[in-house]
């Protein structure tokens, strides 16, 4: 008995078992999309607009943090700071900012006008503060 069955070239094995190029270009666009889900979802990447609103909110805190602590130290110097501090205890959370700002607190050495993170900032930290 002879077998007429021809072996095949390890060519011709490769070649047969290729992918096309669509399903490799297919291949790739699916890899793409998915690395961009991935990184935007899980990965923390944010798109140019959403850097920049995060970096101006990270200075304005920065900014307030820095300048409440100001605030704090001009309350220090008040002469009627205790009577003061008992006054801003006795306000609703709502009202302590505004009652900061009317005490000249959260007005900053040079400015006209207090602002209104500041104060609140300032009220939240001047709240811990024990007579």
């Amino acid at each position: 008995m002879a077998q007429n069955k021809e072996k095949a070239s390890s060519g011709q094995r490769r070649r047969a078992a290729q992918p096309s190029l669509k399903v490799l270009i297919w291949s790739c666009v699916a890899c793409i999309v998915l690395t961009i889900i991935i990184g935007f979802t899980l990965g923390g990447w944010v798109t140019g607009g959403t850097a920049q609103n995060m970096a101006e909110e990270s200075a304005e805190k920065a900014v307030v943090d820095r300048l409440s602590a100001i605030c704090v130290v001009q309350f220090k110097q008040d002469l009627e700071k205790d009577k003061k501090l008992k006054e801003l205890k006795e306000k609703s959370s709502w009202d302590r900012g505004e009652y900061v700002e009317k005490q000249g607190w959260a007005t900053m050495p040079g400015e006209k006008e207090s602002d209104r993170a500041v104060a609140e900032k300032c009220a939240k930290l001047l709240m811990k503060i024990n007579q």
